[in-house]
């Protein structure tokens, strides 16, 4: 069996789940710790999280603030913030990595294969030619060359160029809300 040293991952397994089983993603953008909490930026109905477990560095969750599985239900002036928002995410890290392309998408429903299927969230990889090499391809084993804080503090200097994003919430010193 091959082990890979993941530390930071203790995180996620000793995490306090609320007693009623508490969505996380309604969670995390109340507890008014965006650095701490990994929220990159906010939108006015939506966020940007970067992704603990990335596939890449730059794997980001663009994360409408309702909460519903279901595409179909938000309302019209949340999925036009969502998609601006998306929109704004590329954006910055093109700023940031200069990746070659991107893979975005959602995982609706359980079948689907998300872990967290009832609070819908984008995913936003970033994704480089030959950007797979022998690792994963012989030793079943994906290596991620940055660590979160240094993503997180790359993607926020680069959502903070932009209008209409809030990064004032994310630990910025003298960083207003841009519209």
């Amino acid at each position: 069996m091959e082990q890979v040293f993941a530390p930071w991952r203790i995180e996620w397994v000793e995490r306090d789940e609320d007693e009623d089983g508490g969505c996380v993603f309604c969670e995390l953008p109340t507890a008014e710790q965006d650095r701490e909490s990994r929220i990159v930026a906010r939108s006015e109905h939506a966020y940007v999280l970067l992704n603990n477990y990335p596939y890449n560095p730059g794997h980001v969750m663009v994360i409408p603030e309702t909460h519903t599985g279901e595409y179909g239900e938000l309302s019209d002036s949340v999925l036009l913030d969502h998609a601006r928002l998306k929109q704004r995410t590329l954006a910055a890290l093109e700023q940031t990595f200069d990746p070659d392309g991107f893979n975005m998408g959602c995982n609706l429903g359980h079948g689907a294969g998300g872990s967290i299927s009832d609070h819908l969230h984008t995913h936003v990889v970033p994704r480089w030619e030959e950007d797979t090499n022998f690792m994963p391809v012989i030793g079943d084993t994906k290596v991620i060359v940055e660590a979160i804080e240094n993503t997180y503090d790359r993607l926020y200097e680069a959502f903070t160029t932009q209008n209409g994003t809030d990064t004032t919430g994310a630990g910025a010193v003298g960083i207003e809300r841009r519209e």
